[in-house]
């Protein structure tokens, strides 16, 4: 096994078999986090003690013939989520005080075994398709180190895409997990609201906001999106469980896929680059030779973008008032919690009672096409500090610019899969989204899973990264 470029199920079977020990991949895992962190910067804690010690523990458990579905895997979590003796700060500066206890998506990681060896970085309370900030400074994309990878899970998609661990769980609120994975050349699944818990908090940001996994490869991604899969008694959410192992080996039956360009509206300019324009198109054959009936339609979306608004900075209203110093948050943030104290009551309870009719009006696509197929974003990777000093409403506009096309799905609760699209001739990545309605995860998963066995795109990795130090784009 070639441990660099092993994935999260190869890691897996290796420390099962005896072939590897946890402690070694964790010491690999660390010394290329070292390596990497002054020039990509993905990480915002690294547990090295912590996870060595865990690593031995890990190894203990194993010899004595215990086995779990990722006992002895590292792997990392965003900054959002809790992981016992750590302060969560979601990206802000200032002195957060270390948490109690684990979030439930962190203590289903433990339970299935894996060794979390740090946590990474994000923007500010998630706000930002790219992951930069004065806490912490700029996350660099593997690919391109003057570009981003994304936001706001965009520490995680640099670690993944680099190879220093063969996976991660990051969150979903407006794109966050989908937007990474289009700009690092990764899968990333949004899953069902409520399929993975958010508790302490019963839902995150009024119920925009769910976690999910980053890997290079669906079988991964679906493996790591089971074990942390499930309720907590306090969630909110809490939908039926599907069967999300056995679809990633599962060939889908003929599908009708509905092929949209058109993105929801929103007050902003939006333009599609034409190399990601010819990516998607490009997928859309690929399905079509792959048996599928491909068709352009486009969902019937209404003001989905008037309930979205609410919810997002009434959430971001709440997070900013945990900040232990406030005047140390970017000045948009502070504005965009203004404004969620403003959009609050009413409007915010409008929103949510918005969303039923929202999702008739856009699931009627459903009655008539198995999957919406879409870009992932509007354009290629950003460069490192595109969003630098602008105001809020020109922040505002650039993201909805650059990323109109998957914050409805957040709105709607349901299920997607950014894939890689491939590469522009710059050697940027770029991604396509598989959508479906609620609980579609298994149908999502088989369909991506097939166009994976026919793209292949796991064997492209970044130019000095994993394995050999193959140069981008080669095999």
């Amino acid at each position: 096994m070639d441990r660099t470029a092993a994935g999260l199920g190869e890691q897996a079977r290796a420390l099962a078999a005896g072939d590897v020990t946890s402690r070694t991949l964790v010491e690999e895992a660390l010394r290329r986090i070292e390596e990497t962190q002054p020039v990509l910067n993905a990480f915002r804690r690294v547990r090295a003690e912590a996870a060595l010690a865990e690593a031995d523990a890990a190894d203990r458990r194993l010899a004595a013939g215990h086995r779990a579905p990722l006992l002895g895997v590292p792997l990392a979590v965003k900054d959002d989520m809790d992981v016992a003796g750590e302060p969560t700060a979601f990206g802000c500066a200032g002195d957060f005080p270390p948490r109690p206890a684990d979030s439930e998506a962190v203590r289903r990681l433990r339970a299935a075994g894996a060794v979390i060896v740090g946590k990474t970085n994000t923007p500010e309370l998630g706000q930002f398709p790219v992951t930069e900030g004065p806490a912490f400074g700029a996350t660099r994309n593997p690919w391109s180190h003057e570009h981003t990878p994304g936001g706001s899970s965009g520490g995680a998609a640099a670690a993944v895409a680099a190879g220093l661990v063969p996976a991660a769980l990051g969150s979903d609120g407006a794109g966050s997990l989908r937007i990474p994975a289009a700009w690092s050349h990764l899968v990333g699944i949004k899953p069902q609201r409520g399929r993975v818990s958010t508790w302490p908090e019963p839902e995150s940001f009024h119920g925009i906001t769910c976690h999910g996994p980053l890997a290079r490869t669906v079988a991964d991604a679906a493996l790591l999106l089971h074990v942390v899969s499930g309720s907590h008694r306090g969630d909110l959410h809490r939908p039926p469980a599907v069967d999300l192992l056995a679809a990633a080996g599962r060939e889908p039956r003929r599908l009708r896929i509905a092929l949209s360009f058109r993105p929801a509206y929103a007050v902003a300019r939006q333009w599609l680059d034409p190399a990601v324009r010819s990516a998607t198109l490009r997928i859309a054959e690929r399905l079509a030779a792959l048996g599928h009936e491909v068709v352009e339609a486009e969902p019937r979306y209404g003001p989905i973008g008037l309930t979205f608004v609410p919810r997002s900075m009434a959430g971001i209203r709440d997070w900013a008032e945990r900040a232990p110093d406030r005047t140390l948050l970017d000045p948009r943030t502070n504005a965009n919690a203004r404004n969620g104290r403003l959009l609050g009551g009413p409007l915010l309870r409008a929103a949510r009672a918005a969303e039923g009719p929202l999702r008739r009006r856009v699931g009627e696509l459903f009655g008539r096409f198995d999957v919406l197929l879409t870009p992932t974003t509007a354009v290629p990777p950003l460069r490192i500090g595109a969003l630098d000093g602008l105001s809020t409403r020109h922040t505002d506009e650039a993201m909805i610019g650059a990323c109109p096309y998957a914050w409805p799905w957040n709105v709607l609760g349901w299920p997607g899969i950014s894939v890689p699209a491939g590469l522009t001739d710059e050697g940027l990545p770029m991604g396509a989204q598989l959508l479906g309605p609620e609980s579609s995860e298994p149908l999502l998963i088989s369909l991506a899973a097939q166009l994976e066995a026919d793209q292949r795109w796991f064997e492209r990795w970044p130019a000095g990264t994993a394995p050999g130090l193959r140069e981008a784009g080669q095999a």
